[in-house]
């Protein structure tokens, strides 16, 4: 059954969520896992394939976008409503939904910012990740 973390951040920034899905994405890689990212959109895709480029100057975590995915990388980024997955066992949401497929994966990280819709938002998926019996994380983490 797929392990749920909820990543919490104080920081109230535009990006402060997608600035948290890439220190996660930074974390999971190093550690040997190939991570999907699922984005809401195709602009989300594009600003977080931008932004694991940039967020850490010293950083870099080889990525592509789904739409490009050359069957190499360890880490792509994309916003199907069902992708064509291969040996990805992280998954990071930045969709404000339930991913449905999010049962293909061992993990499933969900990043949070200070923002209080993002927290509600939040708060709905915990609930329903509870509701079905997952077993949930929650890490407080600093800005």
């Amino acid at each position: 059954m797929t392990r749920v973390g909820f990543y919490l951040s104080k920081a109230h920034e535009d990006t402060a969520r997608m600035a948290l899905a890439c220190r996660i994405t930074e974390k999971a890689w190093r550690s040997g896992h190939k991570v999907y990212i699922h984005t809401a959109s195709a602009k989300q895709a594009a600003q977080c394939d931008r932004m694991l480029w940039t967020f850490r100057d010293a950083s870099f975590i080889p990525h592509t976008l789904a739409t490009e995915d050359d069957g190499v990388s360890p880490v792509l980024i994309g916003h199907d409503p069902e992708p064509e997955l291969r040996l990805h066992d992280v998954i990071i949401n930045l969709s404000d939904e339930v991913p449905v497929f999010f049962g293909a994966f061992e993990r499933l990280a969900e990043p949070v910012a200070g923002d209080d819709t993002q927290r509600q938002q939040a708060r709905e998926r915990y609930r329903f990740y509870r509701d079905r019996g997952y077993a949930l994380k929650t890490h407080e983490l600093d800005t």
